[in-house]
């Protein structure tokens, strides 16, 4: 009787289990996109036709027979009609709060002229409260053949307002006279080691800091409230969404209002931030106290700079810039107490991104690695060089033997490549945004924007990178076109290699089960289009987590 009873329990167990797997017995999913072409980025089922989820993760992928069988009677349904799916675009170098301020501040990105930088501000301050603080702008002076601009430009038309605007790249900013009082800043003021005061024929301040030398003005610059920072937060979450990125790396600043954003359930966008890596023992000890976070938000990167940029020629360069063959450029971080600072994060198990465009900075920051790397032992730390612009030849297969990862933004590309041959010369652009040399050697990129000195756009940025067609219309089959790179490849670098460079690769980055339901629907195949026409490709709708955060107007 007893073999009996085992037997039937054996019979009923088998039957049970038979009856969960038919497909009526299936998980009913919270939403089921059918009718796609979807690109999963899973190497092991690359392309899918449907999707099931529930909750915020995906639980089914494949064909859409396989993944109607998890609609039930809430499950919402979204025909794709063919439309083209990819796992949501992470942005891996944003400013991000600052780029939501930029949002609302004067526009100076695409002023083609003196006469048109100074009417926009013009216009700008006259419906500003006498006394308000007129910052941002991302002024380009190459728009009008590379003259710098001077306070003596605005002064007349902004009396009643500081100003403190500065260039595209953050690099160098143009204070007006009421900004310079404001900060108790006199002709006298002297340059600082990194950076520079920029005076005209006649000595006086030109309203020009370079660098280091922005904290004189900086200092005086009113702190934004609250309601603003949750403002620019806000503003900065939805204009992503309409990208398709659904998650950024942050580097760093604004620390709480994220926290606060993440406490009230308030975040669309996932975070990876940090702090800048001077105060890496202040992050280590918060870490230490209340841990790394969630999927929504994360903490453990450290921002630094070794140099400046390009445009403002504060990049660090082992030979001359061609166009002032007295300067190469200079560090604003002596390489030895990057390498306190780097030495340190690393023994507290944190990941330096470490800004380095000029070649002779790169190299140096590729030996503070090399150095650290040595004497702290062998661990996944996954170091990378923020923009790793201009490389020496010498220094690819550095990449790859230390494991770094290019933090890349392929926009800068195309707008720099309108001018910077006059700066560096034919030689040095061979290895300027280098993609083909560094992923050829082995090394792996993770792609961003670096907003807000370029748009958060990732269909831009992977324009830029597979055709290298500069912004002026210039270079119609590409600038230094041997450093295309494919439209998969761009892809890659946009999620899952850049979901790798936040140690999130378990979580996200690619369309397959278990991992959060993040992604991105455009109106076109971006596989199968030219070039030229993935800058025209529309965001039709992007969820994160399974909801849909944006949703394009017909």
């Amino acid at each position: 009787m007893q073999n009996k009873i085992t037997l039937s329990c054996g019979f009923a167990c088998l039957f049970l289990l038979f009856v969960s797997c038919k497909p009526e017995a299936r998980l009913q999913a919270d939403t089921v996109l059918l009718n796609g072409t979807i690109w999963t980025g899973n190497p092991t089922q690359a392309n899918a036709r449907a999707l099931a989820i529930k909750g915020d993760t995906i639980v089914a992928v494949g064909r859409n027979a396989s993944i109607k069988s998890y609609i039930g009677d809430s499950t919402r349904v979204i025909d794709l009609a063919g439309k083209f799916v990819a796992p949501g675009f992470i942005d891996s170098h944003v400013h991000f709060v600052t780029g939501g301020f930029r949002l609302s501040s004067v526009q100076l990105r695409d002023a083609r002229s003196p006469e048109e930088f100074i009417r926009r501000i013009a216009d700008f301050a006259s419906q500003q409260e006498p006394g308000i603080w007129i910052t941002g702008g991302d002024w380009d002076h190459e728009n009008w053949g590379g003259t710098l601009p001077e306070r003596s430009w605005i002064d007349s038309v902004t009396r009643q307002n500081p100003v403190w605007i500065n260039r595209l790249d953050g690099h160098m900013a143009l204070a007006n006279t009421a900004a310079l009082r404001a900060a108790r800043i006199s002709k006298n003021v002297k340059d600082i080691a990194g950076g520079e005061v920029v005076r005209n024929a006649g000595g006086e301040l030109s309203g020009i800091f370079k660098d280091n030398a922005m904290i004189w003005v900086d200092k005086a610059e009113p702190e934004p409230n609250e309601a603003q920072q949750d403002r620019a937060l806000q503003a900065a979450m939805e204009y992503v969404a309409a990208q398709g990125v659904t998650s950024v790396h942050h580097m760093s600043g604004y620390l709480e209002v994220l926290e606060r954003f993440h406490d009230a359930d308030k975040l669309i966008t996932r975070v990876y931030a940090g702090m800048p890596i001077y105060r890496w023992k202040e992050l280590a000890d918060k870490i230490q106290q209340q841990g790394r976070g969630d999927k929504w938000l994360r903490i453990g990167n450290l921002k630094g700079f070794m140099d400046g940029s390009l445009g403002s020629h504060t990049a660090a360069f082992f030979q001359p810039f061609s166009d002032s063959p007295a300067d190469s450029g200079f560090l604003v971080s002596t390489p030895e107490e990057m390498y306190r600072w780097i030495s340190s994060a690393d023994s507290a198990g944190l990941q330096p991104m470490v800004h380095a465009i000029g070649d002779r900075a790169i190299s140096k920051l590729l030996d503070i690695y090399a150095r650290v790397t040595e004497e702290n032992g062998p661990r996944d730390r996954r170091f990378r060089i923020e923009h790793a612009q201009h490389i020496a030849p010498k220094d690819f297969v550095r990449f790859r033997g230390l494991g770094i990862i290019a933090s890349m933004q392929p926009y800068h590309a195309i707008d720099d490549g309108r001018w910077a041959e006059k700066v560096i010369g034919p030689e040095r652009i061979k290895t300027t945004y280098a993609f083909r040399s560094l992923l050829d050697s082995g090394s792996r990129l993770a792609f961003g924007s670096d907003w807000f000195v370029a748009p958060p756009t990732p269909l831009e940025g992977m324009y830029a990178a597979v055709s290298r067609r500069t912004l002026d219309g210039q270079h119609p089959d590409g600038w230094v076109p041997e450093q295309k790179i494919s439209l998969e490849e761009a892809l890659k670098a946009y999620t899952i290699d850049a979901a790798y460079a936040s140690f999130e690769e378990h979580i996200k980055g690619t369309l397959e089960v278990g991992k959060l339901a993040d992604l991105v629907v455009l109106d076109r195949n971006l596989t199968r289009i030219s070039p030229a026409d993935i800058r025209e490709t529309m965001v039709e709708l992007t969820m994160v987590g399974g909801k849909i955060v944006y949703q394009r107007e017909e």
